[in-house]
C-alpha cells in the first residue's frame, strides 16, 4: 500500500472515530472534573435571542412554558410546560420537580442530575420562560378585558390597565392592589381623571398581584326636574345642589319643601326630608349624597293648577284682544 493511500485511510478512520464518539457522548462519557471542549460544528443556544433571559431569575410555577438548553448538546434542548404536579419530563433524567424554584435553582438542579447520571460532563443549563402563568397579574372589576396578564419584568399599574383595554365608562377612581400570599397588606390608589398626568399613582405591580378597579356609585335624581337622570359619584363628593344642577334644575311646579332623599340602609329604605328651598337660598346647609341615593323632588298640584289657570286666562285674554282689533 502506498504512503498516500495509507495516510488517507488513517485520516478517514480518525474522522469516523471522532464522529462516533460525539454521537455517543451522552450515553458513554463518564463525569470527570475536566471541562469539555465543545466542537465548533455544534450549534449552541444563544441566550440573547430570547426575550426573557435566565438571568431574570423568576420563580417557576404550574402552567409555565419553558425552554431548556444545554450548552454544546443541542439534542437535549426542549420546550415544555410545567404540569399541574409541578414536574417536567426531560430527556435522560426523567421527571424533575421545578415548581416554586427560581430559574437559577432549576438550572442547578438539572445540571446536577445530568452530571450525577454521567450523561454530560460539567453541563451548563439555561432556562428561558416563554409563558409565565405563575407570574401573571389578575385584573378584575371595571376594565374592558378582565383577566390574567403576564408580569415578567418591571410592570406598573397603568401598563396593566392599558393591557386590559383601559377603564370602562362605569369605572370608579379607587383601585386596590392585593399581594399574593399577603392579602391583608393592600395598596389603595386613588386615580385622577387624567392618567397621563397621574405619575404619582403609577405604582409598581408584582407578579401574583390582583388589581381590583372599583365601580363608581350612582345617584339618581327623579321627579319634577328638567332632566331626570343617574349620575356617577366618587367618594360621596356629590351634594343635593350639585345633583340638582346636573339634572337641569327644578321646574316652576316643583314642591321644593317636600324634597326627600331615599336611602337604602340595612333596615330598609330611609326617607330623609330636605328643605330644598332653604338650601337654594343658603338658609340651610347643603347635604352630601352617598352612592345609591335617590333624590326625589315632587311636583306641587296647587302650583300646577295655578299655572294652568294662569295659562288659560292668558290664552283667553289674548283671544279677546285679537277679536277686538278685527274690523
Amino acid at each position: 500500500m502506498s504512503g498516500r493511500n495509507r495516510r488517507f485511510l488513517l485520516q478517514s478512520l480518525y474522522v469516523c472515530i471522532v464522529g462516533s464518539c460525539s454521537l455517543h457522548l451522552l450515553a458513554q462519557t463518564p463525569a470527570t472534573p475536566e471541562a469539555p471542549q465543545p466542537a465548533p460544528a455544534i450549534k449552541t443556544a444563544s441566550p440573547q435571542s430570547h426575550p426573557l433571559l435566565a438571568s431574570s431569575n423568576v420563580k417557576l410555577g404550574v402552567g409555565d412554558l419553558i425552554e431548556l438548553s444545554v450548552f454544546g448538546v443541542p439534542d437535549l434542548s426542549t420546550k415544555t410546560r410545567i404540569s399541574g404536579s409541578g414536574n417536567v419530563y426531560l430527556p435522560l433524567i426523567d421527571y424533575v420537580h421545578l415548581a416554586d424554584l427560581t430559574t437559577d435553582e432549576a438550572q442547578e438542579l438539572i445540571q446536577k442530575r445530568l452530571e450525577d447520571g454521567g450523561f454530560v460532563r460539567n453541563p451548563h443549563v439555561s432556562i428561558f420562560v416563554d409563558e409565565s402563568a405563575s407570574q401573571a397579574v389578575t385584573l378584575v372589576g371595571e376594565v374592558n378585558r378582565p383577566g390574567a396578564y403576564p408580569a415578567i419584568g418591571e410592570r406598573r399599574l397603568f401598563d396593566l390597565i392599558s393591557a386590559a383595554g383601559g377603564l370602562t365608562d362605569k369605572a370608579g377612581r379607587n383601585v386596590t392592589i392585593e399581594h399574593r400570599g399577603d392579602p391583608d397588606q393592600k395598596v389603595e390608589v386613588q386615580l385622577s381623571s387624567n392618567l397621563a398626568d397621574d405619575t404619582k399613582n403609577n405604582v409598581d405591580v408584582l407578579p401574583g398581584d390582583t388589581i381590583i378597579v372599583s365601580r363608581a356609585g350612582i345617584i339618581y335624581v327623579v321627579g319634577d326636574v328638567n332632566r331626570p337622570s343617574g349620575f356617577l359619584i366618587e367618594d360621596n363628593a356629590l351634594s343635593v345642589l350639585k345633583a340638582l344642577a346636573l339634572a337641569g334644575g327644578s321646574t316652576r311646579t316643583s314642591a321644593l319643601n317636600k324634597t326627600k332623599i331615599l336611602r337604602q340602609t340595612p333596615n330598609g329604605i330611609q326617607e330623609i326630608p330636605v328643605n330644598l328651598k332653604k338650601i337654594l337660598y343658603a338658609k340651610a346647609p347643603d347635604i352630601a349624597l352617598v352612592k345609591g341615593d335617590v333624590l326625589f323632588i315632587p311636583g306641587s298640584a296647587a302650583k300646577a293648577a295655578a299655572y294652568r289657570s294662569a295659562d288659560a286666562a292668558m290664552s283667553l285674554s289674548t283671544s279677546m284682544a285679537v277679536l277686538a282689533v278685527r274690523p
